[in-house]
């Protein structure tokens, strides 16, 4: 007994480093190890860089030029005669300020439509996510094959039904129609489902407050993310919208930028028409001048999971 207390001591020493180098080695090689770099992953994000890119840059390039000029340089580099400036101006007092009239009409659609879509939204996908009342599986397929549905699937009977209440050629032809976004209601369904605790509306409901004073005080700063993001879906949507101004409006004062500046373009196609080329291309430039704007005002606001996981269950 005596002989073999000393050999079992060593041999326990000397298992104690190399079993903790051995813990060791892997972290530290892992710690040490570059991130690989794929080839060809780069090589597609730069092929969809440029992809995004290279039209804006041709839009802000031949916003420089003038008519001529257009027709007598290259398209990806500046002519002689930088014009922006002058185009502006021209662009603004066209046709007797056309193009300021659409871009209010514009900026009612937007307001209106997508700022009423995105509130309607908001309300539907909390309730939808915080209470249970029968038929919420039905509204959940209703919602989602609405989502499946193209909205130009849905234009001819909706100019059918506003036609034959007499709503055609007005604001509310578009207004009315931009209020629906099933897209929105589904968005904000899974994110308040995730981003608002069950424990905190019931901590605010035994405190006394109100289901409406909850949603306002509670809930609605934690689905900041999801509104803004449905915003921005939302405003994106009703900016760039063509065809349902197409079908619905036909007078000029009511034209959004998209169906206004359609109509410049198709001047050099009719008979004793004028091209104007070159302010299709500066109103363009103008046109998505707002939504770089709202895009970089706006993305401060997006941070997600503020709230998910924050209580321990």
């Amino acid at each position: 007994m005596g002989a073999s207390t000393p050999t079992t001591a060593p041999l326990s020493e000397g298992l104690r480093p190399r079993r903790a180098s051995a813990l060791r080695t892997p972290h530290a090689k892992s710690m040490g190890r570059r991130p690989r770099r794929s080839v060809l992953l780069t090589v597609l994000t730069g092929l969809m860089l440029v992809y995004a890119l290279v039209p804006l840059v041709w839009l802000a390039i031949n916003a420089t030029k003038t008519q001529q000029g257009l027709l007598h340089s290259f398209g990806l580099w500046f002519d002689d005669d930088f014009a922006l400036w002058s185009n502006i101006g021209d662009t603004l007092t066209y046709d007797d300020g056309v193009f300021v009239r659409w871009l209010l009409n514009t900026l009612l659609y937007v307001v209106a439509g997508a700022g009423g879509a995105t509130f309607l939204a908001v309300l539907g996908g909390y309730a939808l996510a915080k209470f249970d009342f029968p038929g919420k599986r039905a509204i959940f397929a209703v919602v989602i094959g609405a989502v499946a549905v193209p909205g130009t699937a849905l234009a001819v009977p909706t100019f059918l039904m506003f036609s034959q209440m007499g709503l055609t050629n007005t604001p509310w032809a578009v207004i009315i129609p931009s209020l629906i976004s099933p897209f929105g209601l589904y968005l904000m369904w899974v994110f308040a489902a995730d981003a608002i605790p069950v424990e905190l509306l019931e901590a605010a409901r035994i405190d006394g407050a109100s289901e409406l004073r909850t949603f306002f005080t509670v809930s609605l700063p934690l689905l900041a993310p999801g509104i803004v993001t449905v915003l921005l879906f939302t405003m994106v949507a009703t900016w760039n919208n063509y065809f349902l101004p197409l079908i619905m409006i036909k007078d000029p004062d009511w034209y959004p930028l998209t169906l206004g500046l359609s109509s410049w373009n198709d001047q050099a196609s009719t008979a004793g028409g004028e091209p104007v080329f070159n302010l299709v291309i500066t109103g363009s430039l103008l046109t998505i001048v707002p939504l770089i704007a709202a895009f970089l005002l706006l993305q401060r606001h997006w941070q997600s999971g503020l709230a998910a996981g924050s209580v321990k269950e």
